[in-house]
């Protein structure tokens, strides 16, 4: 699997707007996170990814790959509801998924056109799917597509990373925008950084 691909020209961009998370940088050291290349995965690793732990996620994905093989829209409409759900998802989850299968298998969805669209325009694409909200959007931009200025509000980690990295009890929206404009255009390396400060790194 590989990973997301980030230098020291981003790290050191962001210790100079924000030196605090800079020292946290420093201390972490370089980051291997593992990346989807193939979208329609990625697309389906997110939705299994929604309201859940990271390991929770990791149990449940090994599971989808044991039932299914690879992760394709034949494969999961093949499997039907029955078999996904026997992996851990949830009814509702088991349906976003096969939605999503019917969409790429039909045509409906094309995900290999989503490399040439706008970040906007590819949360908006996947957005109209059953179930795909922004966060899992911004997740596949994040780790499929590897776009690199991509933070995401609703995601509890990043939040919870933020609070940890500048001593807050809370977070607004208006703080959020605050450290997110300060990070721009590279938000997505902190965003790996701010989730490893969540798991307590």
């Amino acid at each position: 699997m590989p990973y997301f691909v980030y230098t020291a020209a981003e790290t050191d961009y962001l210790a100079s707007r924000d030196p605090v998370l800079g020292a946290a940088i420093a201390r972490i050291g370089h980051i291997d996170r593992e990346v989807f290349p193939d979208l329609f995965e990625a697309l389906i690793n997110s939705i299994a990814g929604q309201q859940i732990s990271g390991k929770a996620l990791a149990t449940v994905w090994a599971r989808l790959c044991d039932a299914v093989g690879a992760v394709t829209p034949e494969n999961l409409l093949a499997a039907g509801e029955e078999r996904l759900r026997a992996c851990g998802l949830s009814g509702r989850k088991a349906g976003y998924m096969l939605s999503a299968a019917q969409a790429a298998a039909s045509g409906a969805l094309d995900v290999h056109s989503l490399v040439d669209k706008s970040d906007e325009e590819v949360i908006r694409a996947l957005t109209a799917l059953p179930g795909v909200g922004r966060w899992t959007a911004e997740m596949l931009l994040t780790f499929s597509l590897q776009r690199p200025d991509v933070l995401a509000y609703d995601d509890f980690g990043i939040r919870k990373g933020m609070c940890r990295l500048y001593g807050l009890d809370s977070l607004s929206k208006a703080q959020f925008a605050v450290y997110r404009a300060r990070y721009a255009p590279h938000a997505t390396v902190a965003a790996l950084y701010l989730w490893e400060i969540a798991a307590g790194k």
